[in-house]
């Protein structure tokens, strides 16, 4: 990344009149590859240069970007972004300010034992070939299998006018499977390691060689098979067990989204926005019982949302959002920290692209480790439902309301994990729903990487991470309500 070529266009930024710019001058490489129905239905790698420059004029913000890198251009975009401040600024009747920030001159790299953009086409399409052939064969019912991986790779140098000069690489990359299964108009869906997200992490591509879809795809096909015959949810109260890759969508809907400080304050509300944890309950709100401990954590191993430092050249670091079940924290950036005279920003500013202006982000959204071992959960459930891997969701704008249906259940019965239910769905209300939690495992947690998580006007999608295993929740609303 040029260094010349960023002081250019914050050199230009300040003379134009700005008081504060800062730019991103990035390089996002993509791979996605998908076989359907022993067919590679997508092999695509994609490229892409750009850089974006953020500036401060009048008290107002200015954003224009380009993918022509070039100092004539870089130029012309400064002159651009404090043109738009200026305008803005007429109408803009509270001046931004920003808490301070530390300047950083620094590099971070994603460890990677394998880089997935140096292992050839034909080793990843062999195990994609074999692995959707597997689920495909378990039987003719099996009307639709699927297998895919995707990499990222992300090179990014930000710049601000208080001195920061930061070189990053981010890559990442993972894939999974599905099976549909089709009888008598009757569809039931099985994915491995999750739902249609899969699984990913900030890793090599020794990440999706740990994901064995060979060595599972016989499970997906025959759990498939299986549901089609399986009995339906009751609908009643019951205690309720969730596994890590259902709970990871539960964290990132009900606590992720409503914890985001642009929500809070009512400066992102077009794209599903706002919240109920307003910032008259910090640190006074009962979010969920004392066994509900979350952290926005941006350092942990692995993770999706794992970086060295965010948009804004915040150092990654962990936040906590709730604590013995009392809300503590917001995810912010720079600015909203300074509305809300919070002490430093969480380090949640994130662009998808240079293109794009930075936005408060999930990082890695981690339900702490409880005390108890997964299988020990079940064995004092003494009449319970157990769910597994997300197949829909629906929660209101406020982030409050919601219902959710995972792919897979068992009834629990005397400790026991007993027959399989299908299409099973849960209800609830946010802060009773965490307030009911009353055990959580340790020994499977793990990051759970969704890629695809989308925000903002034009529309964002980032990735992000939640780090959680198996927890249990007392009388909960599953099957209709009644």
């Amino acid at each position: 990344m040029s260094l010349d070529l960023g002081r250019k266009g914050l050199e230009e930024a300040l003379e134009a009149g700005a008081t504060y710019a800062d730019i991103r001058i990035g390089e996002i490489l993509n791979e996605n590859l998908t076989v359907k129905n022993g067919v590679p239905e997508e092999v695509n790698q994609s490229k892409m240069k750009g850089f974006g420059l953020r500036v401060l004029a009048r008290g107002s913000w200015g954003f224009a970007a380009s993918v022509d890198v070039t100092k004539s251009e870089v130029v012309k975009v400064a002159r651009e972004a404090v043109a738009i401040a200026r305008a803005s600024a007429k109408v803009n009747k509270d001046p931004v300010s920003l808490r301070d920030a530390k300047t950083e001159r620094a590099k971070y790299s994603t460890p990677v034992k394998k880089d997935p953009f140096k292992i050839s086409l034909e080793e990843k399409m062999d195990i994609l070939m074999e692995a959707e052939s597997t689920v495909a064969k378990q039987s003719p019912l099996i009307k639709v299998s699927y297998s895919f991986f995707r990499a990222k790779q992300e090179k990014k140098l930000f710049m601000s006018t208080e001195g920061a000069e930061i070189n990053q690489q981010i890559v990442w990359c993972g894939g999974g499977l599905m099976g549909v299964a089709i009888k008598n108009g009757e569809v039931q869906r099985r994915s491995y390691p999750s739902s249609f997200r899969g699984n990913f992490s900030t890793s090599g591509f020794e990440f999706f060689e740990s994901l064995r879809l060979i060595q599972e795809a016989k499970k997906v096909g025959q759990d498939a098979l299986q549901l089609l015959n399986a009995e339906k949810c009751p609908s009643t109260t019951k205690n309720l067990i969730i596994t890590g890759d259902q709970l990871a969508l539960q964290i990132h809907e009900s606590c992720g989204h409503p914890t985001e400080l642009d929500r809070a304050l009512g400066m992102e509300a077009d794209y599903a926005g706002t919240s109920f944890l307003t910032p008259d309950k910090l640190n006074t709100f009962k979010y969920g019982s004392k066994k509900v401990n979350i952290i926005a954590d941006s350092t942990v191993l692995g993770g999706l949302g794992t970086f060295g430092y965010d948009d804004e050249g915040i150092p990654a670091k962990k936040t906590y959002l709730v604590k013995e079940g009392v809300f503590v924290g917001y995810q912010s950036s720079r600015e909203t920290a300074a509305l809300l005279e919070l002490k430093e920003s969480s380090g949640g500013m994130r662009a998808d692209s240079p293109l794009k202006i930075p936005l408060i982000r999930m990082t890695n959204i981690n339900l702490l480790e409880g005390d108890w071992k997964a299988e020990e959960l079940i064995e004092d459930t003494r009449d319970g439902i157990l769910m597994q891997t997300n197949r829909s969701w629906s929660i209101d704008d406020r982030r409050l309301n919601f219902q959710f249906g995972a792919e897979i259940g068992w009834r629990i019965k005397g400790g026991s994990r007993e027959e399989m239910i299908k299409n099973p769905t849960y209800t609830g209300i946010t802060p009773q729903f965490w307030g009911s939690c009353d055990a959580i495992s340790r020994d499977d947690w793990m990051m759970w990487g969704t890629p695809n998580c989308g925000k903002g006007v034009p529309g964002q999608v980032m990735y992000v991470g939640h780090g959680c295993g198996t927890a249990r929740f007392k009388e909960v609303q599953v099957g209709l309500l009644k």
